[in-house]
């Protein structure tokens, strides 16, 4: 990105506006609180986003169940807005209205809009963003805006809103700089976005006490997984369930069943469960970039943003099966210094026959050294890289007809061969 833009008035693209609010406050910059957001967001009434919303908060999953609610209004024929991030390859996919991208054009106009509210205030790149984000929803005035939260819950600018229904999706160790060192303590900080006598609905299967508490403090209508609902899978097909509202021997998605069923609990408390029939030709439409997509088949390379125990956990699960179907699986990692590496990698440790670590250029990124150090001696190749790119350029070309590449660990690694292979098409 052009470090030429020094102030607002030189703006004319979005990548200029990007690339100011960066100088003014890099992206790794990060500070929770909701002072600043919330006080340009009432000079513009920011906060007061159309139709039903929904804010949804979670270690993992928040992505995949907020396209699961998306994609299953809009087959109803709902208008929808996501507001979600990262992005992977290009900065308007954090807003989607009704599945589309919002055009370069629109966030220039919204991001002047919101240079005016602001002021003399400073805000942080993602508070910045977000408010930019809410004024195109607000100007959109769809039927349902589906939120995803950035980090944590209490603290992130997005919850200056006032959902009509607060999600967790599920909880484990991550941001421990800003969230806390145990599970407890990051249950009540993503509980955060819970409102007063509203809904709470709860996806987590371990639930720490802190989430439960919080919840019965405030009054909250609570919707439980494996209490108030509950899904059952089987080796071909799952079932749902909750009161008198069931659906059975639905096809299993690609993606975890955890957040679907999750989804339908959302759903269900929108009024909007569509037909069984609606539903199983969704499911088998229902994918999001990144998450478990497979780039390739021959030779096969499967792209995963997986970059903390929990998501790692799942990565391997759904990995297992392929084993023996490749002569060789192998893992191109990269990833942020602040995550557990150790705790992240062990899980893929029996899969992988070949480990490519490759260091990422960010502030934030993890050398290749400090990955290696994280990888006990498993009598498996461990080779070191400078950069993500160039390493999957050169096992691309390497990869043999039996062979199975999977990138992980970060955004960050995901983002950077996804553009790669993009660029190569």
């Amino acid at each position: 990105m052009s470090t030429r833009i020094l102030n607002s008035q030189s703006c004319q693209t979005l990548d200029d506006w990007l690339c100011y609010i960066e100088q003014s406050h890099p992206i790794d910059n990060i500070e929770l609180g909701l002072d600043r957001v919330a006080t340009v967001a009432s000079k513009g009434q920011l906060q007061q986003l159309p139709g039903k919303k929904v804010l949804i908060a979670g270690t993992n999953g928040k992505g995949t169940t907020a396209r699961c609610v998306e994609q299953l209004l809009l087959a109803q024929g709902a208008s929808v807005g996501v507001y979600s991030s990262p992005h992977l390859l290009h900065f308007n996919e954090r807003l989607r209205i009704n599945d589309q991208d919002v055009p370069a054009s629109d966030w220039v106009d919204a991001f002047a809009y919101v240079e005016q509210l602001r002021g003399e205030l400073g805000l942080t790149y993602f508070e910045f963003t977000t408010l930019v984000a809410f004024y195109l929803l607000r100007q959109a005035k769809v039927d349902y805006c589906i939120i995803e939260v950035g980090l944590g819950g209490r603290l992130d600018a997005t919850n200056i809103i006032h959902p009509d229904i607060s999600v967790i999706t599920t909880i484990d160790l991550d941001h421990q700089d800003w969230l806390g060192n145990d599970r407890n303590i990051i249950g009540r900080e993503k509980a955060g976005i819970f409102r007063p006598d509203s809904i709470a609905i709860i996806g987590e299967l371990a639930i720490p006490p802190s989430i439960l508490s919080y919840a019965k403090e405030l009054n909250c209508v609570t919707k439980i997984v494996n209490t108030d609902y509950g899904y059952t899978a089987q080796e071909q097909s799952w079932s749902w369930h909750s009161g008198d509202d069931s659906y059975s021997d639905l096809p299993l998605p690609a993606i975890p069943v955890q957040n679907l069923a999750c989804s339908l609990a959302i759903l269900q408390q929108l009024q909007r469960l569509p037909s069984a029939a609606m539903l199983e030709q969704e499911i088998k439409n229902i994918c999001l970039l990144g998450r478990m997509q497979w780039l390739q088949r021959q030779p096969a390379i499967i792209l995963d943003v997986a970059h903390n125990p929990q998501s790692a956990q799942y990565l391997a699960q759904q990995l297992r099966p392929l084993t023996a179907k490749y002569k060789r699986i192998i893992a191109l990692v990269g990833m942020l210094k602040d995550k557990d590496i150790t705790n992240t990698l062990l899980p893929l440790l029996p899969i992988m026959n070949q480990w490519h670590l490759a260091t990422l250029p960010c502030g934030r990124g993890a050398s290749a050294q400090q990955l290696k150090q994280a990888l006990p001696e498993a009598g498996v190749e461990i080779i070191q890289h400078h950069d993500v790119i160039s390493t999957f350029k050169q096992l691309r070309q390497q990869l043999q007809a039996e062979d199975l590449l999977v990138v992980f660990g970060s955004f960050v690694t995901v983002s950077a061969v996804l553009s790669d292979f993009e660029e190569a098409i």
